[in-house]
């Protein structure tokens, strides 16, 4: 015979059970509206304080503590250009997942069609480019713009390190090639602004086939006697350090960047020893010369532009100071010698030693 509570306890668990699918829809219908609209907060990675967004704003994402907060193209291109005015520069589509990348789980299961072994579980690296792509509204990487600071023609590349952590592939490589072509062109500074993990490994030895490219680029820039400047921000290391970030005619580093090959975990697992504090950071790099300087981010502009006030050529702003080049004068030919001058001559001519 059974008792009452057996009658009631199904009742009770079935009440419990829509209770909790009520409870699960409420959270995702306010995740979804937390998803739609940005945040008006936003917390100071330093001291958790709370900001507000428009504030933060305004001061380029530098929050009151100084902490420089980590941005993407628009808002750096809208704090370097002067009054925010720039033009972004359309960049070359390239050849995307060129070795049918990839990634995941390694088990095997047999086909039914007769014991041949095939993986499972595995992302693909053109399904991880569309996802990166619909989330952040870029191609890549890199974001590209002309305009002017401190009244300087200027082309700025600036690598988002929220795109796949701003990887080095065949995108990123033929954006910074364009870039450094328009700067030679528009005979403009070319200013890069380096924010990477390194080179993505999806893409194996041709990404870092970028190395030597971007090099060979700056050296164009470098032969058409126009500046090249990077401003190092937080992080930059790998194969972006090993090439183009470390060849700047001044290296400008936001304040606490981190900038260094390899990262300090994988250091400290490979010589098995705690790395001091600060030792990657730009304050440290400043002290062993490896950068320039150290700028706080809402005096960058002023600084660029100072700076370009004294690399700019006269004709990069179709000025041209050079000389006109006048045909030389012929000499005048010499007289011809008198038979009386060449006695002299012949007079004066010591006898050879018998």
């Amino acid at each position: 015979m059974s008792s009452w509570w057996n009658n009631v306890l199904p009742g009770l668990q079935r009440r419990r059970e829509a209770l909790a699918k009520e409870a699960e829809a409420l959270r995702n219908a306010r995740k979804k509206e937390d998803d739609n609209e940005p945040a008006l907060w936003v917390k100071c990675p330093a001291t958790n304080d709370l900001i507000h967004k428009d504030e933060l704003e305004a001061a380029h994402w530098v929050t009151p503590a100084g902490f420089h907060m980590r941005i993407g193209p628009a808002p750096r291109f809208k704090s370097m250009f002067d009054e925010g005015a720039y033009t972004e520069i359309v960049l070359p589509k390239v050849w995307e997942d060129p070795l049918k990348f990839r990634q995941g789980s390694t088990t095997d299961e047999i086909s039914a069609e007769g014991g041949d072994q095939k993986p499972r579980n595995q992302a693909r690296y053109a399904d991880k480019l569309l996802s990166e792509r619909k989330k952040l509204g870029r191609p890549d990487c890199m974001a590209a713009a002309s305009g002017e600071i401190g009244g300087h023609g200027a082309v700025v590349l600036v690598q988002d390190f929220a795109f796949m952590g701003g990887s080095l592939g065949i995108a990123a490589g033929e954006a910074f090639l364009t870039a450094a072509a328009d700067a030679v062109k528009r005979r403009s500074a070319f200013v890069v602004v380096t924010a990477s993990g390194g080179a993505r490994m999806q893409e194996g030895v041709l990404s870092l086939m970028q190395m030597p490219r971007t090099t060979l680029a700056i050296q164009d820039v470098k032969e058409a006697g126009l500046p090249y400047i990077v401003i190092l921000t937080d992080p930059t290391s790998g194969g972006v350090t090993a090439s183009y970030a470390m060849l700047g005619d001044i290296q400008i580093a936001e304040p606490q960047a981190m900038i260094a090959f390899s990262g300090p975990r994988v250091i400290e697992q490979t010589i098995r020893q705690k790395l001091p504090d600060g030792l990657q950071k730009a304050e440290y790099l400043l002290e062993k010369g490896m950068v320039d300087m150290i700028c706080d981010r809402r005096q960058m502009r002023i600084v660029l532009g100072q700076i370009l006030s004294v690399l700019m050529p006269a004709n990069a702003m179709g000025l041209d100071d050079s000389e006109p080049e006048l045909p030389l004068p012929m000499p005048e030919p010499a007289p011809a010698p008198t038979k009386r001058a060449d006695r002299a001559n012949t007079r004066q001519r010591p006898r050879a030693a018998e």
